[in-house]
């Protein structure tokens, strides 16, 4: 498997720890619709909550949370729709960012709510 892929498996398993620890309920993983995935859909209290995992091991280009363009937002939305409508969910929604930083001798995770519209 390319090293790139194996760095985003690790990202959303560690995202999906870091999730759970925080008293969220995992619904799916790598949910797909068309050419549009969505890594992690969770629950917590009333929401669904559509999550995009960026994981890095360097910050020379910047932020792994600023990867997620407006073309990322909308396949995300779109699988959401499809998501919402499969499975006749009628509560609240939002969208979230994960940012995993894998540095030398530590792993940095950061959980951005509300992250687009």
């Amino acid at each position: 498997m390319a090293q790139h892929l194996e760095l985003g498996e690790r990202g959303e398993a560690l995202a999906a720890e870091f999730l759970i620890e925080k008293g969220f309920q995992i619904l799916a993983k790598n949910y797909r619709y068309g050419k549009a995935e969505i890594d992690l859909i969770v629950k917590k209290d009333i929401f669904i909550v559509f999550v995009e995992v960026k994981s890095l091991t360097n910050l020379r280009f910047g932020m792994p949370e600023i990867a997620v363009d407006k073309k990322k937002i909308f396949l995300i939305k779109k699988a959401a729709d499809n998501y919402v409508y499969r499975n006749d969910w009628h509560g609240q929604i939002r969208f979230d960012i994960v940012s995993v930083i894998f540095r030398a001798n530590k792993t940095e995770i950061m959980h951005f709510e509300d992250a687009f519209y």
